[in-house]
């Protein structure tokens, strides 16, 4: 046990120092239609996803969200990805399936697709040149520099992307850390 806490702080230490050279999914790829969402699963202590409402000025879905976020004591990123992006779809899964639970029992993450979204996501500060994107939002909504966009593919994204997320998140919402 202590050999594999051990073995995660290493690699997660390896991936952070790698983010430098981080690619990701270039924004500017034209991807496959979506599919329809799927109910995102909602309790505590897990990853909670919650998918935007389409339509609606992202800055109003945002600060209604932050507001819901921190009366359920959690903390709230908001990301966009999209289907056709390797790294996005790892960690949404990894997250789904509760592997992350563990570092981010307090997350709430607000989902936007960047196909259906750009225009809208734009307006409000959340523009990138890669994604994932994931930003801690200012309380009116828009964007914040607090911000990570993009990974590296493969196995390794989900790690990397999870010891990148902790910079831009306060403290408390980090689980432990080994």
């Amino acid at each position: 046990m202590v050999i594999a806490s051990k073995w995660k702080s290493l690699t997660l230490a390896f991936f952070v120092a790698a983010a430098p050279f981080v690619s990701g999914c270039s924004t500017e790829r034209k991807p496959a239609p979506e599919a329809k969402p799927e109910p995102a699963a909602a309790s505590k202590g897990r990853v909670e996803w919650v998918r935007a409402a389409e339509g609606e000025d992202v800055a109003t879905i945002v600060r209604r969200e932050l507001e819901r976020a921190r009366k359920d004591g959690r903390d709230l990123l908001v990301y966009v990805g999209a289907k056709w992006c390797e790294p996005c779809q790892r960690f949404h899964h990894a997250a789904e399936k509760g592997e992350l639970d563990d570092v981010f029992p307090r997350l709430r993450i607000l989902e936007f697709d960047l196909d259906r979204d750009a225009e809208r996501l734009a307006v409000a500060g959340y523009a990138s040149r890669l994604i994932p994107l994931f930003v801690a939002p200012n309380d009116d909504g828009t964007a914040s520099a607090r911000r990570i966009e993009g990974s590296v593919k493969g196995e390794a994204a989900v790690m990397e992307i999870a010891g990148r997320l902790r910079r831009i998140l306060p403290r408390a919402s980090a689980g432990p850390t080994g």
